[in-house]
């Protein structure tokens, strides 16, 4: 992994020490400090950084004695907090002499960091600080203190859990061995971990530098960790906006480290990420929106962005969001849930005129942006120019909802090949053409997702008056199960949505096979109407498919009698048998 095109170097001499520095993007726009963790060098920031480029002023420097930057001699004492806080400041100086810097820190970027954002002489430089899987000593110090003195079965649980995950600091305190280590067999293996277990691209990174780096890292937790936990500061309270973003499956932090974090940052901002520790290399899309939207939050005057008012506003804030049969329905609440949440939303509907008004609502709930698209779904053509369009235009995908979907209601016999066709093509080939180019998109990128498709209970509960249209969503159903386990290892989950009975528009525009045109319109507003009874919301299933993706669930039955027909699907197949040989309403 090499610095991105157009990246210039300098060298900032502090202390004795010399610090290699890189910069890219417009330096009259805001600058964005990027500080690398333990056993980093700055191009982990790389995939980052390019993409902050276009809208900040970005830097990295290498941490003394890591990368191209000079150690210090001895190595012993020449690592401490106070001492990185000089590295940082003159950085600061040098790129950024008239304007405060936003700081972005990961790992021990961080905890140097959270130093930098809450010592005094460091007030007026940071506009604002980013933090990714990093605690303050202090504020590590302090929580510690708390389980200590006053335990609880769940404070002692939480002190456990945390003692557990940080193995690695006891070993890194023992002489010589780790250096040992990384000069010999772990600096070999350390990529290979990096790409099996933390799933980032194998793409060159780390750098050669990296036995060295981590010899000399070593350094970051011997001068620092005890001092710091024994004798926390009573007064590391940060003096600028911060946003806390929290990997969900980092191995090395729990999230109850940041439980009380608001005691000693205020203007705080909470973000979750469906990933690993190393979501520089493994998220950079996401992290690099987070960034610049919290950047050009704090430069337009707010303390913080404006805050989405969606349940999981943490999970989706800056993601894309693909939202198929987004005009009306299921579709539309769906959309307007992520945009409650923050997203930025592409809607998506055969329907122009409908997909444009969802597109406007959306921004007005809450979706920093939101555009309209207009598709038939089952056109494989017109779906990949779409797919073409949003990769260059808005971006990846990060949530697919294959939502679009016709009803059709008839015996076997009454309906043609013609009516076979119609609801195959929209019902599971719409699903299949939009897993097919957004998943893929969502695989090449290797950045993780999520896919949701919008089946049915008919898929399990057999109906003799829904043979095509139960045969289309019990396809959509096992095909989703099967894209979840061919997608497991990339980090892209899948989830089947089973709504039942849902008062959406589908029921007053559905087809009835063998009837004229009159009995048909008779059929659609008594169907309508006993759905309008029933009176079950399309927001409710819009809620379920946000909360599936947050859990990961694989198949989520919505509604109560979608549930108890799942339930009955797998426990009594026989029963469910005897209620499909019933008559319908008509």
């Amino acid at each position: 992994m090499t610095l991105p095109e157009g990246t210039r170097e300098r060298w900032v001499r502090t202390g004795g020490i010399e610090l290699c520095v890189a910069e890219l993007g417009d330096p009259s726009d805001p600058t964005v400090v990027l500080v690398h963790g333990y056993p980093d060098s700055k191009e982990v920031w790389s995939a980052t950084a390019s993409r902050l480029a276009d809208r900040c002023h970005v830097v990295m420097y290498d941490v003394r004695g890591h990368g191209r930057s000079s150690a210090p001699r001895p190595l012993r004492g020449g690592f401490t907090l106070e001492k990185l806080t000089d590295d940082f400041l003159a950085v600061a100086d040098a790129v950024s002499p008239d304007r405060p810097v936003h700081l972005v820190g990961h790992d021990w970027g961080s905890v140097q960091a959270w130093e930098f954002a809450s010592v005094k002489r460091t007030e007026g430089r940071i506009a604002s600080f980013t933090s990714i899987s990093g605690p303050s000593l202090d504020h590590f110090g302090h929580w510690i203190d708390k389980r200590v003195k006053r335990p609880t079965p769940r404070r002692v649980g939480e002190l456990l859990g945390q003692g557990a995950k940080s193995w690695y600091v006891y070993l890194l305190h023992t002489p010589v061995l780790p250096e040992l280590a990384w000069r010999g067999p772990l600096g070999k293996y350390w990529p290979r971990f990096l790409e099996r277990v933390e799933k980032v691209p194998g793409d060159g990174y780390p750098t050669s530098s990296l036995p060295t780096d981590a010899a000399h890292g070593a350094w970051l937790y011997r001068d620092n960790v005890r001092a710091r936990l024994r004798h926390p500061r009573p007064d590391a309270y940060a003096h600028a906006p911060v946003q806390l973003i929290t990997p969900l499956g980092d191995a090395f932090l729990s999230e109850q480290l940041y439980d009380e974090l608001e005691r000693w940052a205020p203007q705080l901002t909470r973000r979750t990420i469906p990933a690993r520790h190393w979501v520089p290399r493994s998220r950079p899309d996401q992290l690099a929106s987070w960034i610049s939207d919290f950047v050009t939050s704090v430069e337009g005057g707010r303390p913080e962005p404006v805050k989405a008012t969606g349940r999981h506003a943490d999970r989706f804030g800056g993601q894309l969001v693909l939202v198929t049969g987004a005009g009306s329905g299921i579709g539309r609440a769906t959309a307007f849930a992520f945009a409650e949440a923050g997203a930025r939303v592409v809607a998506v509907d055969r329907d122009a005129e409908a997909a444009l008004r969802t597109a406007e609502l959306a921004r007005l709930i809450g979706a920093p942006q939101a555009w309209a698209e207009t598709v038939d779904v089952s056109d494989e053509q017109a779906m990949e120019k779409l797919a073409e369009k949003v990769a260059a235009e808005y971006g990846v995908v990060d949530v697919l909802v294959n939502n679009a979907g016709i009803g059709l209601s008839g015996s076997f016999f009454d309906t043609t090949p013609e009516d076979w066709k119609k609801v195959l093509d929209v019902n599971l080939w719409g699903v299949i053409h939009g897993c097919r180019l957004f998943g893929k998109q969502m695989a090449e990128r290797g950045q993780g997702g999520h896919i949701v498709n919008t089946a049915s209970a008919a898929a399990y509960q057999p109906s003799k008056a829904l043979p095509a249209y139960s045969a289309s969503k019990a396809a959509v159903l096992m095909l989703s199960e099967c894209l979840r386990a061919e997608l497991a290892g990339q980090g892209i989950g899948v989830t089947a949505v089973c709504p039942g009975f849902v008062n959406t528009g589908i029921t007053s525009t559905a087809r009835f096979a063998g009837v004229d045109a009159e009995e048909e319109k008779r059929r659609q507003k008594r169907t309508a109407r006993l759905y309008g009874l029933r009176n079950y919301p399309p927001e409710k299933v819009a809620d379920a498919i946000l909360r599936a993706v947050v859990r990961g669930e694989a198949v989520v039955p919505v509604t109560p009698e979608a549930r108890a027909a799942h339930l009955m699907s797998r426990f009594m197949p026989r029963a469910l048998r005897a209620i499909a040989r019933l008559e319908p309403p008509l």
